[in-house]
């Protein structure tokens, strides 16, 4: 194993990997995110290298197993290169077929191309699946090129180069005013410049100063750290270290939530290989710069997102956030100057240095450069990880990239910036995402969670979803938050169960207004954000709920009924087999009736008539 003892090693180390991946033509990349494990990925793993050993191809091709490609849904997912064939839904027993046609011949197992659910069209290269193909991949993209626990994987696709660039070329100075120059803007949620808290920092009084990576990503449907963190860990790790050389720290730490073992590992492993090669560690590089790392471990408190809850529980306190009479970047972690930015905001840092702050700042809009990586789930044909340029329009990322609302139903909002996000309706879907344009609509960039619903969701019920989420989550520690959960939430939950008034509508508001304006932390202030564009944006639902007694989407049990109208009715029995309750009655061929004392409403009976009998009132 090397030891870097200069910042030529460096580069002299990276050719030496680099031929030694050039002998290997051919490579059987297989993703080996956490998605595609709990699909059955290393079974499939295990059946390509026994098919490459069968087939005596060990010196000519390469068996990768890389971090998430984001196309989460399709997997276990397989790239065949350099071609770029990309096989989704791989099974064990699929390797020894597309070893023989794809690797050692040149044919494709049709069987495992994509279809796109629009066009329905079948794709067999990467790179032209519409999912990947109108993404702009700067951060997430290296992912599908290296194993995640190889540093050598990492130095031969340019990995530290941008540290010995750093460290040979420019000053601290010089570093934190190209960050400054490029417009990044934190990707954690606030979105404040990244160079102007850097600059704070290095300014701040004091001989010990931290520089810390939030990996605690807790939104709901969220996963874009946890994948990059467990798929490229070096890209975090060197994004820190030049932090850390620009504020002018000598130890950081990395706070990662106990619920992601693999990112855990892989980035320990990271820490390890990168205090070898003397990456890390004392006099990096020859250099009298020195760094270290310390991995802390958190409970998976929502709170401890929140810069001081988070510094709290790592000094081994309650994540419980405190009044900012001093910034962080003055009195942080141990009453200590201290930069902390999320995971993403740390990778794009060696891109900068690299590429440089004018390239960079040409993609993204006026007020947000460069990419983000959101994670795309909910009533959408294609769900994952999908990075895109700043400036997207929603509808852009919801149906070209993720192929529309599954089922061809319609669409009815997509929430961003998780649980304190807000809900967008339809008649904004052409909104340019980017951190001002979405605090315009009474939302935010967030973390980058995008949950899109259609027309079966409640809007009503997911508000309140949201809020139950929050209150579990609040600390405590303010009254205003605590109780102002507690009270939305008990006001939803009546509304949904037929009791609501319509007096509630401005007792919602007025709670509202208070918590955006008394709570404590950004978690409170910005928890009435799902209730609040829920009230703007939909009124109409909450007063079918509360005057009509009524609701749109038969979610809210208490609010509908099914019966069954006798002239679509064949008689055929498949709900009275089906319900639960055998609460349907009726002859055999003749119209059935729903005994509504012992309906449940679970709407089994409405799902699977295939005549359209079963109607919802």
């Amino acid at each position: 194993m090397p030891k870097f003892k200069k910042i030529e090693d460096l580069t002299r180390y990276k050719k030496q990997v680099e031929s030694q991946r050039e002998s290997q033509t051919k490579t059987i990349t297989v993703c080996g995110g956490t998605g595609c494990i709990a699909l059955g990925a290393s079974k499939v793993i295990q059946s390509f290298h026994e098919a490459v050993s069968r087939h005596q191809l060990n010196e000519q091709v390469k068996v990768l197993v890389t971090g998430c490609h984001g196309f989460c849904e399709k997997g276990p997912l397989v790239v065949i290169r350099p071609k770029g064939i990309f096989y989704h839904s791989v099974k064990p027993k699929d390797a020894e077929e597309i070893v023989e046609k794809s690797v050692i011949g040149d044919e494709i197992v049709e069987r495992l191309l994509f279809v796109d659910p629009v066009n329905h069209e079948k794709y067999s290269r990467e790179d032209q699946v519409p999912f990947y193909e109108k993404q702009m991949r700067l951060i997430f993209g290296n992912n599908g090129f290296l194993n995640p626990t190889s540093i050598d994987d990492y130095i031969a696709i340019g990995g530290y180069s941008a540290l010995a660039r750093a460290l040979k070329e420019m000053s601290p100075d010089q570093i934190i005013e190209e960050i400054v120059k490029s417009g990044l803007r934190g990707r954690g949620g606030g979105g404040f410049p990244t160079g102007k808290k850097w600059k704070y920092c290095r300014r701040a009084e004091g001989d010990l100063k931290y520089v810390i990576c939030n990996a605690d990503e807790g939104d709901p449907g969220a996963y874009m750290d946890r994948s990059l963190l467990e798929g490229n860990p070096h890209s975090v790790l060197e994004g820190m270290i030049i932090g850390a050389y620009a504020i002018g720290s000598r130890e950081g730490y990395i706070y990662v939530r106990e619920e992601y073992p693999l990112a855990r590992e892989h980035f320990g492993k990271a820490l390890a290989d990168a205090h070898e090669y003397g990456l890390l560690g004392e006099g990096i590089m020859g250099t009298d710069f020195c760094f270290k790392v310390n991995i802390s471990v958190g409970g998976g408190a929502f709170v401890c997102g929140e810069s001081t809850a988070l510094m709290a529980s790592i000094e081994g306190r309650p994540g419980e956030p405190r009044p900012k009479h001093f910034h962080t970047v003055e009195r942080g972690l141990y009453e200590r100057p201290t930069t902390l930015n999320n995971v993403e905001t740390w990778a794009n840092v060696p891109l900068i240095i690299n590429k440089g702050a004018d390239w960079y700042s040409q993609i993204g809009t006026e007020g947000s450069k460069g990419t983000k990586i959101f994670s795309l789930v909910g009533k959408v044909n294609n769900t994952g990880l999908v990075e895109v340029p700043m400036g997207m329009t929603l509808r852009e990322i919801i149906y070209g990239i993720g192929g529309g609302i599954k089922g061809g139903k319609k669409f009815k909002a997509v929430q961003t910036g998780g649980p304190s996000g807000g809900l967008i309706p339809e008649q904004f879907l052409d909104t340019g995402v980017d951190f001002d344009q979405l605090t315009k609509l009474g939302s935010m960039m967030g973390s980058g969670g995008m949950i899109v619903l259609d027309e079966e969701n409640c809007i009503v019920d997911i508000a309140k979803y949201f809020i139950d989420f929050l209150k579990d989550e609040s600390c405590g520690k303010c009254i205003p938050c605590q109780e102002g959960l507690i009270q939305i939430s008990a006001i939803l939950k009546r509304i949904t169960e037929g009791k609501g008034k319509e007096e509630d509508l401005d007792t919602l508001q007025d709670i509202s207004w208070l918590m955006q304006n008394a709570c404590l932390c950004e978690l409170g202030k910005s928890a009435p954000n799902p209730l609040i564009t829920a009230l703007r944006y939909f009124a109409p639902e909450f007063d079918a709920h509360i005057r009509d007694q009524r609701c749109p989407a038969g979610v809210c049990k208490a609010l509908i009924t099914f019966r069954i109208n006798p002239e679509k009715c064949t008689g055929c029995t498949i709900c009275a087999i089906k319900c639960p309750e055998n609460a349907i009655s009726g002859e055999k061929g003749q119209p059935h009736v729903i005994d509504p004392q012992k309906c449940t409403r679970c709407k089994i009976c409405y799902s699977v008539c295939k005549f359209g009998a079963v109607e919802r009132e």
